[in-house]
């Protein structure tokens, strides 16, 4: 071989070797993101970023991220989860409540999935038990059996003459034997505590006016409102409609509050969302999801507004206040 030809092959080797090795590193594992909202109304987006850093990824750099976005309305998580898998990511992460959790768990049997924000998901088909979930699910669950009794009890010994309470949920938020058996214990709670339990159902934002209206027609003294993304999402206009119904609530999560809702009680959920990235992170680096427990809310939240309560004629009991984690005056 002449010099200069000698020369140019070993240039041209120089040259793809760099690419050579690129191809055979191996590529970043990818994450879909399944949400109710979208990126701007998304409150624990950035927990679920802290909780990925936590487990060693950092979004762009270690590990790639698809989101999709339902944009409040569930009906699309379908739609959405088979997108994911057909761009066959290694896990996906739903934070949608049961019902997008439900849809992950319908699009694929082999991609593992990790839920936050579900009520019970023995009860909502979601896995086996809760210790060992079995097959490709797990998760964090932010309700307990008897939450909606703890908030008859706080809303009672908020406002003691209440005795007709407004439960609000959304019907189509999770399977219907599930609402059966949470509705049958906010009965009985509300039995044991002598208030009468009057269920009112929204779908829809628009529903809310109406539904709203139609409380105040029945006398309803005070407002327990059910746990459910979509009213996560129009949590300020329940807020608004409450003050303007003049109807003492309390609220699943303490941003109700903060929106100005009178009292809340319930886990923080950004807190769940950071936890359920490190789960995603685990999996990522080999653990089975069916050798990760659900894991039930540990420390719940009571924050009460001052303000809301001067403004709806109410003093709030020194033993209420004392036990609450924040009062925002």
């Amino acid at each position: 071989m002449k010099r200069r030809d000698f020369i140019a092959a070993i240039g041209g080797a120089v040259a793809v070797w760099p690419f050579a090795m690129r191809a055979q590193q191996p590529a970043m594992p990818v994450i879909g993101y399944l949400g109710i909202g979208t990126s701007d109304t998304e409150v624990s987006l950035a927990a679920f970023r802290q909780g990925l850093r936590e487990a060693g990824y950092a979004e762009g750099q270690s590990v790639t991220i698809h989101y999709r976005w339902a944009e409040g309305n569930p009906e699309r998580f379908p739609a959405l989860a088979a997108e994911l898998v057909m761009l066959k990511v290694h896990v996906i992460l739903t934070a949608g409540g049961t019902l997008a959790a439900i849809a992950a768990k319908r699009a694929t049997a082999t991609i593992p999935i990790v839920f936050t924000a579900v009520g019970d998901p023995v009860e909502e088909g979601l896995v086996a038990n809760l210790a060992r979930p079995g097959g490709n699910v797990t998760g964090f669950s932010v309700t307990l059996p008897d939450l909606i009794g703890k908030f008859l009890e706080l809303i009672k010994e908020a406002v003691p003459g209440a005795s007709r309470v407004a439960l609000l949920l959304k019907p189509d938020a999770m399977p219907a034997l599930a609402r059966e058996v949470r509705l049958k214990e906010a009965d009985a709670s509300a039995r044991a505590l002598g208030v009468k339990l009057q269920v009112f159902e929204a779908r829809r934002r628009d529903d809310f006016d109406e539904v709203f209206s139609d409380m105040s027609m029945a006398g309803a003294d005070a407002l327990v409102v059910w746990p459910t993304p979509v009213f996560q999402l129009e949590r300020r206009r329940l807020v608004d409609l409450a003050a303007e119904h003049r109807l003492p609530a309390v609220f699943p999560f303490r941003n109700y509050v903060e929106a100005g809702g009178l009292m809340s009680y319930g886990p923080n959920p950004s807190d769940l969302t950071r936890r359920a990235a490190i789960y995603v992170g685990k999996i990522l680096k080999g653990t089975k999801p069916s050798d990760l427990p659900v894991e039930q809310p540990t420390k719940f939240e009571l924050v009460i507004n001052l303000k809301t309560a001067k403004a709806l004629g109410i003093a709030v009991p020194a033993s209420l206040l004392a036990r609450a984690d924040e009062v925002i005056d």
